[in-house]
């Protein structure tokens, strides 16, 4: 059989293109009033490849966002007037419109869901929508903030159920408690101050968020890595970034980590099974910073696994920025299958020991003869009957001294019946009570 050449490859002949690393497709999308606030914070630097979108109950809130993409949810159920505070109202209103949330996630590979629990549009649609983007094949990490102590039990409590429902719905949610970071404020700050402080570190999450999935490192942590690490965990994980400068940086920066808000002062790290932690730094990064960094990191989360990935960035000269999302360990019940237990009484009397022999019954039942009274003579008789006459007489008169009485008790008017005639039958007043009337004793 003739071999057949193989065509050859001249000039105008295509060429396979190298294959390029493609960053995932990343959308926010923030969820009622307070996600709308931190929305505005956190477009403020634009971030490469990320896609916004606002979603609210309020047509006026919806109006007034500068963003292209955004939706109105359950126009027909709160005629775009807001939910007054009611997530059932809210998650209604979201599974009415699951048809555009689904179109909005449909592409995504990454969706981050920011919001405020608490109120109602925050609280009700956001679990609605990490299910909806969950099951268009998304991974979903919800970034949320819990209310103050002085806006009220009702949505601490709110916020708490809300907050549940997160954890069932999305892979993964980054929880800042509002109360938390009030700690790292004055107490004169003003309330805008605060909240746009609150809303600034929201914004700083979602920066670290991004540059720990789109930036290529020299060890390299991309988006699988994050997938491995809080896809399916459905659990409230620790996030947290930080940036120092200085020789000093490498312990600033843990410094400044340690102290987030998202972790608690550092005691949530404890509890971490698994960490994942991207260092950036400038062309100046040297190999002393980032094992001074890493050293002090492992003290704190000693049994927990950790990726590490380290990029250098030329705008990062002469700083350090660490970014970390761990995975907590699940409390297991100590008794998933409590039962009833019965543990009989244990005496307290001494137990003789097993081979004391027992004492044998006595064949002969005790006597019971009783001994007749002792004799008295008749002066003694006379003596005793005496006395037991006199304590009876005693006991007589003082029985005939008590007499029933009124009780001084105040008169109460009979009110239209004063001028009334008084009722008798056989010359008795029977308005009078008739222990009185007998002179019958009360005991």
């Amino acid at each position: 059989m003739p071999h057949t050449p193989e065509p050859a490859v001249t000039a105008e002949s295509p060429t396979p293109a190298p294959a390029t690393r493609r960053h995932p497709a990343i959308r926010v999308l923030a969820v009622g009033g307070a996600g709308l606030q931190a929305l505005e914070a956190m477009t403020r630097d634009p971030l490469e490849g990320v896609a916004f979108a606002a979603i609210h109950t309020d047509a006026r809130a919806v109006a007034q966002c500068p963003l292209p993409e955004k939706i109105l949810l359950g126009a027909n159920l709160t005629r775009g007037l807001g939910t007054g505070g009611d997530p059932d109202l809210a998650r209604a209103a979201a599974e009415v419109e699951s048809t555009l949330l689904r179109e909005l996630t449909a592409t995504a590979d990454l969706v981050i869901v920011v919001a405020g629990l608490g109120g109602g549009t925050g609280s009700g649609a956001a679990p609605v929508l990490a299910r909806i983007a969950r099951e268009s094949g998304a991974l979903v990490l919800a970034l949320v903030a819990l209310p103050f102590d002085f806006e009220g039990r009702r949505r601490q409590q709110q916020a708490q159920a809300a907050l549940r429902q997160l954890k069932t719905s999305a892979d993964a949610v980054l929880c800042l408690p509002n109360q938390k970071v009030a700690r790292l404020l004055d107490e004169n700050t003003s309330l805008l101050d605060t909240f746009r402080f609150t809303n600034d570190v929201l914004a700083a999450g979602l920066r670290g968020l991004w540059r720990l999935i789109t930036r290529d490192g020299l060890i390299n942590v991309d988006f699988a890595d994050l997938c491995r690490v809080v896809r399916g965990r459905q659990a409230e994980s620790c996030f947290a970034t930080a940036e120092a400068s200085g020789d000093n940086r490498a312990r600033d920066v843990l410094d400044r980590l340690l102290a987030s808000p998202f972790l608690d002062d550092g005691r949530l790290l404890a509890t971490a099974q698994t960490l994942l932690v991207s260092l950036v730094g400038g062309p100046d990064l040297t190999l002393k910073d980032v094992s001074t960094a890493m050293e002090h990191l492992h003290r704190h989360c000693e049994q927990a696994q950790v990726v590490l990935g380290a990029a250098v960035d030329p705008a990062f000269a002469g700083r350090l920025e660490i970014t970390l999302v761990a995975t907590r360990k699940s409390d297991p019940d100590p008794n998933p299958n409590p039962t009833t237990e019965f543990n009989p009484p244990v005496s307290t009397f001494p137990t003789e020991p097993p081979d004391t022999p027992r004492a044998q019954p006595d064949p002969h039942p005790p006597s019971r003869y009783v001994a007749p009274p002792p004799q008295l003579s008749p002066e003694q008789a006379e003596s005793i009957l005496a006395r037991q006459n006199a304590a009876h007489g005693r006991r007589r008169r003082k029985r005939a001294a008590s007499r029933q009485q009124l009780l001084p008790l105040e008169v109460v008017s009979k009110g239209r019946f004063a001028k009334s005639e008084p009722t008798t039958h056989r010359g008795e007043d029977l308005d009078t009570p008739t222990y009185i009337r007998r002179g019958v004793p009360l005991n």
